[in-house]
């Protein structure tokens, strides 16, 4: 079912556009034919997802930078994910992504001088030694699933950056994945998908609870004893807060770092674009943000208007729902000339792959480093990248992202030189 606008209804293809909540439409459908069709007819619509609860869709870049700025105006402590469509968030004002400043703030700037980008290049060897045993294997010549392999990425990044046990590893990276794709079939239980993200996020939140409560016995250099020794306004942080800082930076990493690779080797695997990108060390850094852009691995976030406000002539009123589409915003053409051409020397890039405003993802400085990092080596050590079979998205409407992609690569005669 689709409730739009008087603006949307005058446009003749808005009938026949997709459910942008149906996770069936980014694994196996093209979201992009939507958002561009939006994005021309009918940039701020009101639309119904399936279990008929009504939200706005923003698609313009402007707009969506103007709703994740605007905090005051579009709160995030009722809920930022479709999937709490219809009910209020219960971590709101105590997680850090469900908390609007000035409280945001307080949780989130402990982490983020944690991971300035001073601190971060200094641990770009450990990144380094942690990303390497998962890129070696493409070499042996066998089908190589890229998309299981990165998928282990951010937890062998994160994982090292926190001094998380490696006998946990995999089952933290099984609850992540748990509360980003709770539509995925291989997470069903009874209760259906907010069964899945409540015992996810009740597992995870124990798991960290007892980790930093032993960290706190044997603190070390990691970033969790980082947050134990951390003040905040003459005093340390909080059981609760630091647990949270956890937690948000877990779930970011694993949402951007793993996706990005992947989509970018998929869309450019047997073109010239991915040989010139290989062969040119000055565009690793533009490539990489023109993957993010490319890929945007977050499909949205989700917002409530706290008043009356009007958004390209629609009023919003007080209480609505209001779902921003980032993968739509990062290919506006107001923005970005040829907006389907993935182009890795474009300059300006302002894509909006980690948010924007207050809740910019606090992780981007692990993610860039991280990516340019998985890039260089891929480039550095293999040649002749192609598709060893077809691949299998994520059944998801928060991530765009996949769960197997094989491919094939052939190691190259000679290493080429690494420049991060």
């Amino acid at each position: 079912m689709l409730d739009i606008t008087p603006s949307a209804a005058r446009c003749p293809v808005a009938h026949n556009l997709g459910d942008l909540t149906d996770p069936g439409l980014y694994s196996s459908g093209d979201p992009h034919t939507t958002w561009a069709q939006l994005r021309a007819h009918a940039p701020v619509s009101r639309r119904t997802a399936a279990d008929g609860q009504p939200y706005w869709s923003i698609t313009k870049y402007a707009d969506v930078d103007h709703v994740l700025r605007d905090h005051a105006t579009f709160t995030s402590e009722r809920g930022t994910l479709l999937v709490l469509l219809g009910r209020d968030d219960p971590a709101g004002g105590r997680q850090m992504a469900a908390t609007d400043p000035p409280r945001h703030a307080d949780l989130r700037e402990p982490l983020q001088r944690a991971l300035a980008i001073k601190q971060v290049e200094a641990k770009r060897e450990q990144i380094r030694a942690a990303v390497l045993p998962l890129i070696t294997p493409l070499g042996d010549g066998g089908p190589y699933d890229l998309a299981e392999r990165m998928t282990r990425m951010p937890m062998a990044v994160i994982g090292t950056l926190m001094d998380l046990p490696h006998a946990d590893r995999a089952r933290l990276i099984e609850l992540t994945a748990a509360a980003i794709a709770p539509d995925d079939p291989r997470f069903a239980r009874p209760g259906g998908t907010q069964a899945v993200l409540k015992a996810a996020h009740r597992e995870l939140f124990a798991y960290f609870q007892d980790l930093v409560k032993g960290r706190q016995k044997a603190p070390g250099d990691d970033l969790v004893s980082l947050l134990l020794r951390m003040e905040l306004d003459g005093r340390r942080l909080t059981l609760g807060e630091i647990v949270a800082n956890c937690y948000s930076l877990l779930l970011g990493a694993s949402v951007t770092m793993a996706q990005v690779p992947v989509t970018a080797l998929d869309e450019l695997m047997g073109t010239p674009t991915l040989d010139d990108w290989a062969g040119d060390s000055s565009a690793l850094a533009t490539g990489v943000e023109e993957a993010l852009r490319w890929s945007s691995p977050t499909n949205h976030f989700m917002r409530y208007a706290t008043r009356d406000v009007e958004l390209r002539g629609q009023r919003i009123g007080a209480g609505d729902p209001v779902v921003v589409w980032l993968g739509s915003a990062n290919r506006d053409e107001e923005v970005f000339p040829d907006p389907f051409t993935f182009d890795i020397r474009r300059r300006p890039n302002k894509h909006i792959a980690f948010g924007i405003g207050p809740h910019y993802c606090v992780g981007h400085t692990v993610a860039r480093v991280s990516l340019r990092v998985v890039m260089a080596e891929l480039f550095s050590r293999f040649t002749e990248f192609a598709p060893a079979g077809p691949g299998r998205r994520l059944h998801s409407n928060i991530i765009n992202g996949w769960e197997s992609l094989p491919i094939t690569a052939r190691n190259r005669l000679k290493r080429a030189p690494v420049a991060y």
